[in-house]
């Protein structure tokens, strides 16, 4: 019933009360999975894939309808410009959700720092900026605190700009799949996504909530466009995805459906390119 309470098209009018959905959102999963998972010998080892899990439910509803709601314009609409700023205010609401996510996981991140609450998350932070072997056991020992400004020093700026793109189009393609599989199944790895940069900012503010807002711009200057590039590349997926369900393809609205979702995937590799761009050469002159 609670996750059925909002209204994609009040949201649309109001994107930034979707911040404090997406707060309340992640925070009740925290709290559930604390709450009935903690004392279980073999399920608190996967609080982490649990927390993601109980935003997804909470979450579902509410894409499926945004989303939804998105593939109406299509139908409604032409034009790419004026379809896209249709589209930028579902993707304005996506985002403030987002956001609610990421301040939800790294206040309790660090609350509860100590407890395992992310360790699957750490595991991931670890994985791609500790690779080898034993960097990687002493990051999960240390939590990566240690030398992280040191993670990629060995690679070229160039080289770096491209392995951070090639990352974020291996995501990007996944978002994709999963919203055409499911309109709504982006969400599992748009929420898996905000609880690894939770982790990551829960590291860089070595666990000190005075820390947390330093630790929120650190990452969400580049952070920001690369997950609006996600939630493009999931409306572009999820709009396919409901046309189907539909049977609106059928209604010779198919070229234009199609057309409209490239646009979005284009357009979302192009975000994708100038977030790795901001992530090699602006954040580190800021931090």
């Amino acid at each position: 019933m609670f996750e059925m309470l909002l209204n994609p098209k009040r949201a649309e009018r109001h994107p930034m009360e979707m911040f404090l959905v997406g707060i309340v959102y992640a925070s009740l999963s925290v709290l559930l999975v604390r709450w009935i998972f903690s004392q279980d010998a073999v399920l608190s080892n996967y609080s982490g894939i649990l927390i993601v899990t109980f935003t997804v439910m909470f979450s579902l509803p509410f894409m499926y309808y945004a989303i939804k709601n998105e593939e109406q314009k299509d139908l409604e609409q032409s034009g790419f410009v004026k379809l896209l700023l249709q589209h930028g205010r579902a993707l304005s609401m996506f985002i403030w959700l987002f956001l609610g996510f990421i301040v939800a996981y790294a206040f309790w991140q660090i609350l509860f720092a100590g407890s395992g609450l992310l360790d699957a998350q750490v595991s991931v932070y670890c994985q791609i900026n500790r690779p080898s072997p034993s960097a990687f056991q002493n990051c999960l020992e240390q939590y990566g605190v240690a030398g992280l400004k040191k993670t990629t020093g060995f690679i070229t700026a160039k080289e770096k700009v491209f392995m951070i793109f090639a990352n974020n189009i291996y995501v990007l393609i996944f978002t994709l799949l999963f919203s055409l599989i499911f309109g709504a199944g982006a969400i599992f790895i748009l929420s898996w996504n905000a609880s690894v940069i939770a982790a990551a900012i829960g590291i860089f503010t070595k666990s000190e909530l005075k820390s947390l807002p330093l630790g929120l711009a650190r990452y969400l200057i580049h952070g920001i466009p690369e997950i609006a590039a996600y939630f493009i590349g999931a409306m572009a997926g999820g709009i396919i995805s409901v046309a189907v369900i539909r049977r609106d393809m059928a209604k010779g609205k198919f070229w234009d459906i199609l057309q409209d979702s490239l646009n979005l995937v284009i357009l979302a590799v192009v975000v994708l390119f100038i977030a790795a761009i901001i992530e090699v050469f602006i954040t580190p002159m800021l931090f």
